[in-house]
Formats: C-alpha cells, sequence, structure tokens
C-alpha cells in the first residue's frame, strides 16, 4: 500500500507517520505539507508545498496512491469562523476534490474531533465547520472516506504536540496516563495511527469512528 500523508509534522500525523514507516505492507509514504517532518527513511519521501489549496504544480507526483492519511489542523482557539472554515474545510476539500480525480480507488481517512456537529446547526464553531467538512468529505466518490473522531489523544513514543502549552499539560499529565487510557473518550497516538492504517487497508463498516472504535480497531494487531 502506498499512503499520502498530511499533517505529519503536528502530533497526530507524526503518530501515523510512524506506524506507515513500522508497517511492512506500506511500501511507501509521501509526507505533504508546509513544513518537513526532519525524518529520514528509506520508504519516505517528503514535498514541501506552502499552498495546499493548490497542488497543480505538484500533481504530477501525488498519483498511485492507495490511501490517504489528513491530519492537518488548528485549534480554532482565537479564530474567526472565516480563518477557520478556510483551514479546515476549503484547504481539506481542495485536497480531497484533487486526490480523488487522481487516485479515484483512492481510501480517504480524516482526524476531526469529538463533538463534531453533523447537523452543522449546533452553537460550537468548530464543531459546525468540522461536521461540514465530514459530511462534504463522504460525499466525495472515494473508494471509501472514514472520519475519526478522537476525544483526547495521549502521545506516546516520543510523539510531540507543535503547541507549547499542550505539550506542556502532556507532561504534567504523563503520571496519570495509565488511568485516563481506561476512558472511553481517550486514546492514544499509536492507538490512533494504527487504527487508521488498518482501517485503510481493510476498511471498516463505520464511516465515523469515535474513541471507543479506534481503541476496538488497535487492540487487534
Amino acid at each position: 500500500m502506498n499512503v499520502l500523508l498530511f499533517g505529519a509534522s503536528g502530533m497526530v500525523g507524526q503518530g501515523a507517520l510512524r506506524e506507515c514507516l513500522l508497517d511492512p505492507e506500506v511500501t511507501n509514504v509521501l509526507s505533504v505539507g508546509r513544513s518537513g517532518t526532519g525524518k529520514q527513511h528509506p520508504k519516505l519521501t517528503e514535498i514541501i508545498h506552502k499552498d495546499l489549496l493548490d497542488l497543480a504544480a505538484i500533481e504530477d507526483q501525488l498519483t498511485g496512491y492507495d490511501a490517504c492519511i489528513f491530519c492537518l489542523g488548528v485549534s480554532s482557539a482565537g479564530m474567526s469562523e472565516e480563518k477557520y472554515r478556510a483551514i479546515t474545510y476549503d484547504i481539506t476539500m481542495s485536497v480531497a476534490r484533487t486526490l480523488v480525480k487522481l487516485n479515484p480507488q483512492m481510501t480517504f481517512l480524516y482526524v476531526t474531533g469529538t463533538g463534531t456537529d453533523s447537523t452543522e446547526q449546533g452553537r460550537s464553531m468548530w464543531a459546525r465547520v468540522k461536521g461540514k467538512t465530514e459530511n462534504d468529505l463522504l460525499k466525495i466518490p472515494f473508494k471509501g472516506a472514514y472520519m475519526f473522531r478522537p476525544g483526547a489523544i495521549l502521545p506516546k513514543h516520543g510523539v510531540k504536540s507543535k503547541t507549547k502549552l499542550y505539550q506542556f499539560f502532556y507532561v504534567i499529565l504523563k503520571p496519570l496516563y495509565p488511568l485516563m487510557e481506561r476512558m472511553k473518550s481517550v486514546t492514544t497516538s499509536d492507538n490512533l495511527a494504527w487504527a487508521m492504517v488498518k482501517v485503510a487497508k481493510h476498511g471498516h463498516g463505520k464511516a465515523i469512528i469515535d474513541s471507543e472504535e479506534i481503541n476496538r480497531i488497535a487492540a487487534v494487531r
């Protein structure tokens, strides 16, 4: 399986990249993003591309892929709905519409979050935008499209948040990880990553996958 990965420098993306590189069934990984990962591996190729709304210049390098793991995202804190939508919805949909033309048999995996509003009508701005993004991704004729909605994600195996404040709290909370991992709304970066790779390879019966389901999928290696 050949995998395209967007957002590999973020916490979720770091986990996804690690899992892809470890999995013997993943033969090639192409990371596309505004910045590099700093990783080197025989299976890994990177493209640094600043304007993710326009992939025309690199389209010829995006063919021949079986799955796309899309981990690109930002916190909505302090952002207007217009700006948040531009990053969360516009970029995601632009990438997805380009990829389905180039790889019609691709499986697309999108990381959202617990609380995403599928009705697109709720009070929470981020949840409405994420809900619309999910809904519109599911209308694109990929071979399969799956929306991963983790709650709290505990970083493992050296994975770190790019947000300094979040990373500070992760360090403080680390002694509580064994207790937190028992909570249904909590998953880990490696569980999420393995669940995404597994669904990319084999599909799944549900299009929307929450933390409890993520952990259930990841429990079987």
